[in-house]
């Protein structure tokens, strides 16, 4: 699909002017384009007024019941007190749709990324981790996915074996890989199927945790699923397997002041991580007749970053094969 296919290329800034000004929401014309890849997410400046952010959703990923989940999850969060951004209601709604696009609205709120070096931020976290899944169990989506072990890494074997995105030199042994992976991973698949899923953020890592002062705001519920508590966990912890039990302890202790810990799906974390591995890749080449995918992931056709994913799904396979369950 070239450019001026992609959906995407319709999106223009007096598309996006004309949208508001439908909903009465007069801009200044100044409109700048956030970091985000999936969806098209604008910080639009209003006249006599804060400026908004505007979230385009990507045509085609989730239907209008499944935004709407999102955005009542995110404002019941913010009910509970729970430091979100809920969107705006305007004109009566929180969710639009124009020229087949669905968008909402957000108060702008700026922040930095959280440094997962710093104990007493990530004592905070917890805290908050244990709130908001408090929040999630009060209630269930009944649109939106569960989180599964298996699924993606079918998907990627399916989607991989007629790609030209990946080498011939290593195709085959990428979808051996994966074939092996999917048997290993069906006896982890059983226990997440044992283990209390709820509505979690579904994407919690630092990026998606801003800072400002000695504030902390929790961003980005796009990818929020039914899953286990430790998927919205695993993403925090980085560095060597010492630093990462400081880190998970420091979660711990912040996590406990609101609901007990779920201290046994540890032993997911190396399934949910190379489940992320796998769906990570496979939603860039998905994602390749968008213009701005080929752009910032340059190298995803290159025999050497294949080789080296390939490496990686490899140790994670003894790493797999080490973890009793």
């Amino acid at each position: 699909m070239s450019e001026a296919q992609h959906p995407y290329a319709l999106l223009s800034q007096d598309r996006l002017i004309d949208w508001l000004e439908s909903l009465d929401i007069d801009t200044d014309y100044r409109i700048y384009p956030l970091n985000s890849y999936e969806n098209r997410v604008y910080r639009v400046g209003i006249e006599d007024s804060q400026p908004i952010v505007v979230k385009v959703y990507r045509p085609g990923r989730w239907n209008e019941a499944q935004i709407r989940e999102e955005l009542a999850y995110t404002q019941q969060l913010s009910d509970d007190d729970i430091s979100v951004v809920p969107a705006l209601e305007v004109k009566g709604d929180i969710l639009h749709e124009r020229d087949g696009f669905f968008f909402t609205c957000f108060p702008m709120r700026a922040g930095h990324a959280l440094e997962l070096d710093d104990p007493g931020k990530l004592y905070r976290i917890g805290q908050m981790l244990g709130r908001m899944h408090n929040c999630g169990q009060l209630d269930a989506f009944i649109t939106r996915p569960h989180l599964s072990l298996i699924e993606p890494i079918v998907q990627a074997q399916q989607f991989f074996s007629a790609s030209d995105l990946i080498p011939d030199s290593i195709r085959a042994n990428y979808l051996s890989t994966l074939a092996a992976l999917e048997g290993l991973m069906r006896p982890f698949q059983a226990v997440l199927e044992t283990t209390d899923q709820f509505r979690i953020h579904g994407d919690f890592h630092a990026g998606n945790i801003l800072t400002r002062d000695e504030n902390i705001l929790l961003v980005d519920f796009d990818d929020t699923v039914m899953g286990p508590a430790m998927q919205d966990i695993w993403k925090l912890l980085s560095g060597p397997e010492t630093e990462q039990q400081q880190q998970l302890n420091e979660l711990e202790q912040g996590y406990q002041q609101f609901r007990a810990f779920p201290r046994t799906e540890v032993k997911l974390i190396e399934a949910l991580r190379t489940t992320h591995m796998v769906r990570h890749n496979l939603w860039i080449a998905r994602r390749w007749s968008d213009p701005a995918f080929p752009f910032a992931f340059p190298w995803l056709g290159t025999e050497r970053y294949w080789g080296e994913h390939l490496l990686q799904l490899r140790e994670q396979w003894a790493n797999l094969q080490d973890i009793e369950l």
